[in-house]
């Protein structure tokens, strides 16, 4: 059916776990899940619940009565309430004790915090096999000197390996954003209407420690370690704001990613991969555009800008809560996780699959690297005897003079020949070319690439190594 609107993070870009885990099956069954988690611990804390009751609720955990629960919608205009009377059509003994006690947000919050959770977990296994490409790159190509760039100008050589750290450097930063918000996820629990659970308290007859104790079995038996503390009927949107944040600092991450991929590849330097029948323009058929890493930048862009949802929800809310931040929860927060899963898919394609070309980078260093040499050149002639200030002038004048030959005839750099040439400097053209070599300008590019592999990533992959070894398969 091609009438209606498909959004294209599901048809296209995400992965099939993510668009099962915000798929409305997985929502529904998780709603019952913690419908069965309440009425289990409210048994255990001494509530008239039996276990006939709560064995008829598991038997149809996962069976959703879809039909019934969207006609009920239509006459009640209640989710949360038709989705009870559908459960309840499924489970006539357990019927009058679904949902006892609880507010709409005993599921609808827990449930975003189990699926954002779930979330965070399939987003660090895609964000750690980028980290492993990136590793296995970055060691292949360490010492590969090639030119580094600063205002996207010739600066002082690097490596192609080093260069790589810098990307795996953001995401390894990702990567402990990413622990950190995850290890600190709770569940909203059962606070009822405005947070203060006065509803369990009188179901308890007023036993506090009880009303208590039903956040604590709740969060253990969904998985957590433990409720917050305080809410109102929601808990914080402060919350979705940190989740999204992550998601944010991974889609930056990935920008800038692209961002170089697509500078080097139109410097011919290195390349993002090209399959053996793809075509990259409709009208220019010898092209190779960049498209998945043009691609990577576009969601990274929507996710970056998706993530003020949450922040500006969470700005606004009034007092225990209103209710302005549900349709803009629908969308940004599985959005935000779609859209990062896919950035993470093509993260990894590309990474797995770069092309370089040496002899590319090296012709591009060696046109820019006589400049760079100048100063060791000017310091070797000052042992030998040459005064350092006329000395720096030549080099001064002759830089000028290459510079301008290479800008305005085209032709290749002859600033060496020109020192050579020039008797103050008292040095043949061999012994230049011996001073010139890359390798000597690299500084220890090659050393810190490997200190931060083997220090800093290694150990993070091993850790994790259950999580390698994904491949990425994406619709370009």
């Amino acid at each position: 059916m091609k009438e209606f609107y498909v959004s294209p993070l599901s048809e296209r870009y995400a992965g099939n776990e993510m668009k099962q885990l915000f798929s409305p099956l997985t929502k529904f069954r998780t709603w019952r899940s913690l419908w069965i988690a309440l009425a289990e611990a409210e048994m255990e804390l001494g509530l008239p619940i039996t276990c006939e009751q709560i064995d008829e609720l598991k038997a149809h955990r996962n069976d959703i009565n879809f039909e019934t629960a969207e006609n009920r919608e239509k006459q009640v205009r209640h989710d949360v309430m038709a989705h009870v009377y559908a459960y309840g059509q499924q489970c006539p003994k357990a019927k009058g004790i679904i949902h006892l006690g609880a507010t709409s947000c005993y599921v609808g919050d827990n449930t975003d915090i189990i699926l954002m959770a779930k979330g965070l977990r399939l987003i660090r296994k895609k964000l750690l096999n980028a980290m492993a490409c990136l590793a296995k790159f970055a060691e292949e190509y360490a010492n590969l000197p090639t030119l580094a760039y600063t205002h996207y100008q010739a600066a002082q050589p690097t490596t192609v390996g080093k260069r790589a750290t810098l990307w795996l450097n953001d995401l390894l930063l990702d990567f402990e954003d990413l622990n950190y918000v995850l290890s600190s996820l709770k569940l909203l629990g059962s606070k009822g209407t405005t947070g203060t659970q006065a509803s369990f308290l009188e179901l308890f007859e007023g036993d506090h420690e009880k009303c208590k104790e039903l956040d604590n079995k709740i969060a253990e038996k969904m998985g957590f370690s433990a409720c917050y503390a305080v809410s109102g009927q929601t808990y914080s949107r402060k919350v979705d704001s940190r989740v999204l944040n992550v998601l944010a600092g991974i889609a930056q991450s990935a920008h800038k990613f692209s961002n170089d991929i697509r500078l080097l590849q139109h410097m011919k330097q290195i390349e993002e991969p090209f399959e053996k029948d793809q075509i990259g323009s409709s009208a220019m058929a010898y092209k190779r555009n960049p498209m998945r890493s043009e691609r990577m930048a576009a969601l990274a862009n929507y996710v970056i800008i998706n993530s003020t949802n949450p922040a500006i929800t969470a700005a606004t809310q009034w007092f225990e809560r209103t209710l302005d931040d549900s349709a803009n929860k629908r969308l940004s927060v599985p959005e935000a996780f779609l859209a990062t899963d896919g950035i993470l898919e093509l993260y990894n394609n590309i990474a797995d699959g770069l092309v370089v070309y040496p002899k590319v980078i090296e012709a591009q260093l060696m046109a820019e690297l006589p400049f760079m040499a100048t100063e060791n050149i000017m310091m070797d002639a000052v042992k030998a005897g040459g005064d350092r200030q006329e000395l720096h002038e030549l080099i001064r004048t002759h830089s000028m003079a290459a510079a301008k030959t290479v800008k305005e005839e085209g032709k290749p750099n002859d600033l060496i020949h020109r020192i050579a040439e020039d008797s103050a400097f008292n040095v043949s053209e061999d012994d230049l070319k011996k001073i010139i070599k890359p390798e000597n300008y690299i500084g220890r590019a090659k050393e810190q690439t490997l200190d931060f592999l083997h220090d800093i990533i290694n150990p993070i992959l091993e850790e994790n190594s259950d999580s390698l070894g994904i491949t990425s398969e994406i619709r370009v």
